[in-house]
């Protein structure tokens, strides 16, 4: 595993594409039991290098009933994004995560993550990419169908992050129903 993450840190890929530079962000390891899958790294986790060091982390740790240093032990939780690079900004906030990053990366790496329990598919890209044909049209259909995907070992999350404070204003069920079950298999899936 540690030369493959080596070469995935050190890859180069797409740089002409990215506005700041390559920096893939990613942590696992063969005895990670939860793995989280997400868009891309924002600016602030560009700068850091640490996935979810930002306002986004905060919410995701509070979401899933852990602290910080459970969340970063790799041994437990892996963070896999779609892209490992910040894909750069426009108006309406992030760029989509770099399409040559996940077909790259993730058939060599997730067959890997052999004790995963429980993946977590944060935000449209990662539902489409780990979901696929079995998403709903929309974030919203995706995620209110969670019983289902659960049963399968993925539970589809909306992004974590300060923009969909309108999503999660309008979708209360989220919070009483889903937040509740995913703090229980979450607790489940580390203490395993």
């Amino acid at each position: 595993m540690e030369p493959l993450l080596a070469e995935i840190r050190t890859c180069r890929l797409c740089a002409a594409h990215l506005p700041d530079g390559p920096r893939p962000v990613v942590q696992a390891t063969t005895s990670s039991r939860l793995l989280i899958v997400s868009q891309a790294p924002g600016r602030k986790v560009h700068a850091s290098g640490i996935p979810f060091d930002d306002v986004s982390g905060d919410r995701l740790r509070t979401w899933l009933g852990i602290d910080r240093a459970t969340f970063y032990d790799a041994t437990r939780i892996a963070i896999v994004p779609m892209g490992f690079c910040f894909p750069g900004s426009s108006r309406g906030g992030d760029l989509p995560p770099r399409p040559e990053c996940a077909p790259t990366w993730h058939p060599r790496l997730l067959p890997r993550l052999t004790q995963v329990q429980l993946t977590l598919a944060i935000g449209q890209y990662a539902q489409a990419g780990i979901l696929g044909a079995h998403r709903g049209r929309t974030l919203t259909d995706t995620v209110q169908g969670w019983r289902s995907h659960l049963a399968h070992g993925v539970l589809p999350l909306p992004h974590p992050s300060p923009r969909n404070q309108l999503w999660l204003k309008r979708n209360p069920w989220f919070e009483s129903d889903l937040l509740p079950v995913l703090r229980q298999r979450v607790m489940q899936v580390l203490r395993a």
